[in-house]
């Protein structure tokens, strides 16, 4: 679907579930987004969510494989929340190797390229400056702060945002 030069970011499909759950099930991984990690059935109702929006949208959170391995070894992509916004999420030995900024960079040029819009959002936690560092990497700013609840928590979130320039 997209290809970089070290990752190939595609539809996830439900035997990328095991893979998934890697992500989705680490108490580290999701502390950083989520504040806790989910269970079993929590991350096969992710992947739900996203096989629905490919159908529906036609995008979502995609795998990220690396192509060297053939790995999932993460997912990002595009989903709709009043714009469309960027995730990322990879497995924790997959930090801190560029990864994540050169899928971001990808899912924001296919959401100018393909899907022809004019501004892509991330919203970060103000806490996840790792994820911060990224959006920054892929000309993004920060346009808004907002307060959203997640689990029964109130958590602090930024608003990044990126126009296209074309």
């Amino acid at each position: 679907m997209i290809e970089t030069k070290r990752l190939i970011i595609r539809e996830m499909v439900q035997s990328d579930y095991d893979a998934l759950c890697g992500i989705l099930c680490d108490e580290e991984v999701m502390r950083a987004a989520y504040e806790s990690a989910f269970n079993l059935e929590q991350a096969q109702g992710w992947l739900n969510r996203h096989l629905k929006r490919y159908e529906e949208y036609g995008f979502g959170l995609w795998a990220v494989i690396l192509k060297e391995t053939n790995e999932m070894i993460g997912q990002c992509g595009l989903t709709m929340q009043g714009w469309r916004e960027k995730e990322i999420l990879f497995q924790k030995a997959y930090w801190h190797k560029g990864y994540s900024t050169e899928a971001a960079i990808a899912c924001k040029e296919y959401a100018f390229s393909v899907l022809n819009v004019n501004r892509v959002y991330s919203i970060i936690r103000d806490t996840n400056i790792a994820a911060q560092k990224v959006a920054v990497r892929n000309g993004m700013n920060i346009i808004d702060k907002d307060t959203k609840k997640f689990r029964n928590i109130d958590m602090e979130f930024f608003l990044y945002s990126v126009e296209r320039t074309k």
